[in-house]
């Protein structure tokens, strides 16, 4: 066999991608092309010739729009929240709290934009919002409650319900979303880390760590 024959590359089906990948690729067009042509322009058409791919296999990812707003929710969520790590768990509750839920400088505008469309499309698909809700503000919530049972156990602090605790906090750090709703206002990043401040000092000026 010569060399040029050896090295010949062989034909036969691409590589597969990786399913967690290809989903990453289909919600990374999603953004580009609501960046650039709005939520009008979000339709599974634009965001399969934005992923390079057909819309067939697009179908095989999300089976209609609103599941891919779910899983674009979700997993911006899951990216705002931070995983603490071991080292980071073994922090005092201020700092751990302050690395978990410190705002990035991300874009708000598309998590706007789909929160409006489920308060319009709510009447005539509430599973909708009922799904996107059910699996993006549990994690925030879950993720401070486990620091303050944390706390709790290691005789940081004596909370008494961390259940509530913890929505309440998630409340306090976050600006309303009305303003951007309503009046389509956009918040300047300096303005929800201030409000993120505020909120973070009160809550733990309340519980009275010792």
């Amino acid at each position: 066999m010569t060399t040029m024959a050896a090295n010949k590359p062989r034909r036969g089906r691409p590589p597969v991608c990786d399913p967690a990948d290809r989903r990453d690729q289909i919600l990374d067009a999603m953004q580009a092309v609501y960046n650039q042509d709005g939520m009008a322009g979000l339709t599974m058409s634009a965001v399969a010739k934005a992923a390079g791919m057909s819309k067939r296999t697009l179908y095989t990812v999300f089976e209609d729009r609103a599941d891919m707003l779910e899983a674009y929710t979700e997993r911006r969520v899951n990216r705002i929240v931070s995983n603490l790590t071991p080292a980071e768990t073994e922090l005092p509750l201020a700092e751990r709290l302050r690395l978990l839920l410190t705002p990035d400088e991300s874009s708000l505008s598309l998590p706007i934009a789909i929160l409006r469309t489920i308060i319009i499309d709510a009447v005539d698909q509430p599973e909708m919002a009922e799904r996107i809700f059910s699996r993006s503000l549990p994690v925030i919530r879950t993720r401070i409650k486990a620091e303050l049972d944390r706390a709790n156990e290691r005789g940081e602090a004596q909370i008494d319900d961390t259940h509530q605790m913890a929505e309440l906090l998630a409340d306090m750090v976050r600006p309303s979303p009305m303003d951007a709703l309503i009046l389509q206002k956009n918040r300047d990043p300096s303005e929800i880390m201030a409000r993120f401040e505020l909120g973070l000092d009160v809550f733990l000026k309340g519980l009275n760590l010792k």
